[in-house]
């Protein structure tokens, strides 16, 4: 039997094909994307480099980049679907997935991080130098009553007391967050983001002090400080963000956030010669002897602030958005600052979520000695 022809399907096809050919023509031509490398060896075109290299140029154009915010907008509007990276809670309340997440080698990665830490705080005890290793709660477990239906693994539950755990046996000193965060609950966190707002922070910071006070620990050079507060204004969560819907009207986003910004301030110093710089022989005593790494939420909500305001001390913050575990551990022992004007102190804040994933580039420091 002879199939029937349907000539207004082949011009349809050949139509495709010819806006396609001309849409590609015209962002190479507008160098959205890259033309093709003249040479690539055999071995390349084989394992799929080429068209893993065509994928990659073309998410870079404009056309994919408006599909996929559409394909999202859509999903979020007809199934209040937010992407692989977020999870709903109850209304208006996001989560990041990656809290909700069991790694399949959960303990040799906990396991690996806790010796790195431990090794890095024997280096750095052998130079004088303190270590304070702070954790910040999951969102998703201190703001508990607000996941709804949302579920989160049982087997997280013990997660950081497991850790802190191995800490202590290794003689680190740490401070797990969740006893101050707890008492605050859902009003400790943005809404729509993932970090905590400034009730969460301040209590952290207010922690952090309580907790350095108790280990003998003073913050220098000594100073007093001031706050001050921007009007209320819109905050734009991270995870409206991730979810891929920030694009669409307020109106059809989860209720955005008002916040009404804290700034500290150091006051100046009134006595020209003060206990920290009478003796100073080198111009450093007014450098801060405490150092803070970590994550964004060292970034966030005033942290560092509330930080300054509870040590009554200045700090110097070299804490790294998106640096995960190791990120900002690695990039400050590796720089000028550390290694030049290292500090007595250093706080290493970490978050739950980062305490039992691969870590690639785990403590890629050079040796402290």
């Amino acid at each position: 039997m002879v199939a029937p022809r349907r000539p207004l399907a082949g011009v349809a096809l050949l139509l495709f094909l010819f806006v396609g050919l001309l849409s590609s023509g015209r962002l190479i031509g507008s160098g959205q994307i890259e033309r093709l490398p003249d040479k690539w060896r055999a071995e390349q075109i084989l394992d799929g480099n080429v068209t893993h290299w065509i994928a990659r140029e073309l998410s870079k154009a404009s056309f994919p980049t408006t599909l996929a915010d559409l394909e999202r907008g859509a999903s979020w509007l007809l199934l209040r679907d937010t992407g692989p990276r977020v999870r709903q809670g109850c209304p208006d309340w996001l989560f990041l997935a990656d809290e909700l997440k069991v790694d399949h080698q959960a303990q040799r990665n906990a396991d690996a991080k806790a010796q790195a830490v431990i090794e890095l705080k024997q280096q750095l005890s052998r130079r004088g130098i303190d270590l304070l290793v702070v954790i910040v709660p999951d969102k998703s477990r201190i703001a508990s009553e607000q996941r709804c239906s949302l579920h989160r693994p049982a087997v997280l539950e013990g997660r950081i007391q497991a850790w802190t755990s191995k800490l202590d046996v290794g003689g680190v000193s740490n401070l797990d967050l969740t006893g101050a965060l707890t008492p605050l609950g859902a009003t400790a966190w943005l809404r729509t983001d993932t970090h905590w707002n400034e009730s969460g922070a301040r209590a952290a910071a207010d922690a952090i002090a309580q907790r350095l006070q108790a280990l003998g620990i003073t913050a220098t050079p000594r100073r007093s400080f001031n706050e001050s507060h921007a009007p209320l204004a819109l905050r734009p969560g991270d995870l409206v963000h991730l979810a891929g819907i920030d694009w669409l009207p307020l109106k059809w986003q989860p209720a955005p956030e008002m916040v009404a910004q804290t700034n500290t301030h150091e006051l100046p110093v009134v006595s020209a010669a003060s206990p920290d710089t009478e003796v100073d022989l080198f111009g450093d005593a007014d450098l801060p002897n405490t150092a803070l790494i970590g994550t964004s939420f060292s970034r966030n909500s005033n942290f560092g602030g509330f930080l300054q305001q509870a040590l009554g001390a200045p700090v110097g913050n070299f804490a790294k958005d998106g640096g995960a575990f190791s990120g900002a551990a690695n990039s400050y022992l590796n720089n000028s600052a550390f290694k030049e004007t290292p500090p007595k102190h250093i706080i290493w804040e970490i978050p739950e979520r980062d305490l039992q994933t691969a870590d690639t580039a785990l403590l890629a420091y050079r040796s402290l000695q």
